[in-house]
């Protein structure tokens, strides 16, 4: 697939809202989680005619795509940050409290103030939550000197800091968890700009990058990128040459592996994550941490009235990312819609596009079109595309400007 027809894609996903439906004007359907994924249901669900309530603690979402780029000192903060007065424009109820208990049976969401909301169907996006359990040594408090920066906020500056902090020569440690977790590219994305960093601000620095896959998306293109572009700046270390992090020792900055010990300057460690806690809650994670979905409805295999998606949801072949949920939520809102009218819903196709920065202009991108079969989301064949391993520096170009593109589309309509 060429680029034009990705970003013609892209574009498209982007602007296909909910179509108008007859449901029950006074059903009502209650969102819990503002991301991507819950903004984006929260307003077609209101524009299919529902009686909608968002619910989410934080007055001001921040976004994880272009994270990368604050890092790397690409892009301000400020960028990443958005409100909900929009939605609070377009008649959407907004409820900023935590979400802490569900009754499917009654139907009923109560939150954190003591207030309890009813619905007749309850929307989750809860995102992810990160498994301090999963290395040893590695905590909330160790996060404080080994920043995973996977939840964008104060860990995204955090890491910035103690890049910009770090002497030259010094060692970079970048560990990447095993399958699944969100934002499958997000990772090497960001080795490749930390990389850029090191060659333009400390170029005897180095980064290992640690990873506990032997395989990972677009791997051909980064690896092609960083041969050309980092070739003294990063290492990478899969799992087959003992990439897998077996523990960590935050005060004495050692990152280790089952073949060696690492002694880090900056350590950036992901860990292994799971269904935000409310799927957990909800009964609606399976003993994967993640939540099996009807691929149809996004209607929970384990709890009936609940439907889940984005990060948190076991969408088979379609990855986690910000463009999925935006995706997933509309095909949900439309089968929500539908469902609450009587009528049986329509069979989806969804569409994934993943943007990469290699470099400041040079952008990757990956496209699938997604649709239910076998009971999971199965890629339609040759429906995908990827970028051109041997693209011209003008194509390179031409990506990087069309994930800017799109990620000023998508938050404008989103949040906007």
């Amino acid at each position: 697939m060429s680029p034009t027809r990705r970003a013609l894609l892209a574009t498209g996903a982007a602007f296909a809202w909910a179509r108008p439906a007859l449901a029950r004007a006074a059903a009502k359907v209650v969102v819990i989680g503002g991301g991507f994924g819950g903004a984006t249901a929260a307003r077609a669900l209101h524009s299919g005619g529902l009686d909608v309530t968002l619910v989410e603690v934080n007055s001001t979402y921040v976004s994880c795509p272009f994270s990368n780029e604050v890092i790397a000192g690409l892009q301000p903060m400020a960028a990443q940050r958005f409100g909900y007065e929009g939605l609070a424009r377009a008649g959407i109820r907004l409820v900023h409290a935590a979400a802490i208990g569900i009754d499917a049976d009654a139907r009923r969401v109560t939150l954190s103030d003591g207030t309890a909301l009813a619905y007749d169907r309850l929307v989750l996006s809860p995102g992810i939550d990160l498994r301090f359990d999963a290395i040893p040594g590695y905590d909330a408090a160790a996060a404080e000197r080994m920043p995973h920066a996977w939840k964008a906020g104060e860990q995204t500056l955090l890491l910035a800091r103690q890049l910009a902090a770090m002497p030259e020569g010094g060692t970079v440690v970048l560990a990447v968890p095993g399958n699944p977790y969100r934002c499958p590219p997000g990772p090497y994305e960001r080795a490749s700009l930390i990389a850029h960093v090191l060659k333009t601000t400390k170029p005897r620095a180095k980064l290992i990058l640690l990873d506990a896959k032997d395989t990972f998306s677009k791997q051909r293109l980064f690896q092609s990128a960083w041969k050309a572009l980092y070739p003294t700046q990063l290492e990478y270390v899969p799992l087959a040459e003992g990439g897998q992090v077996s523990a960590v020792d935050p005060g004495a900055m050692i990152v280790r592996t089952d073949f060696s010990d690492y002694k880090a300057d900056v350590a950036c460690i992901i860990p292994p994550q799971r269904a935000g806690r409310i799927a957990a809650v909800a009964g609606v994670a399976d003993r994967s941490g993640w939540c099996p979905i009807d691929p149809m409805t996004f209607e929970s295999r384990l709890v009936p009235g609940i439907h889940v998606i984005g990060d948190a949801a076991i969408a088979g072949a379609m990855p986690k990312s910000a463009f999925s949920a935006n995706a997933q939520a509309k095909v949900c809102a439309d089968a929500v819609i539908d469902l609450l009218a009587g009528r049986a819903p329509e069979t989806p196709k969804l569409i994934n596009t993943c943007y990469s920065l290699v470099a400041p202009g040079y952008g990757i991108s990956i496209a699938g079109v997604y649709h239910p079969a076998g009971g999971v989301l199965a890629d339609v064949e040759g429906a995908g595309g990827i970028s051109p391993v041997d693209a011209p520096m003008a194509l390179r170009e031409q990506e990087a400007l069309y994930a800017a593109d799109w990620y000023r589309t998508i938050t404008r309509q989103v949040f906007g």
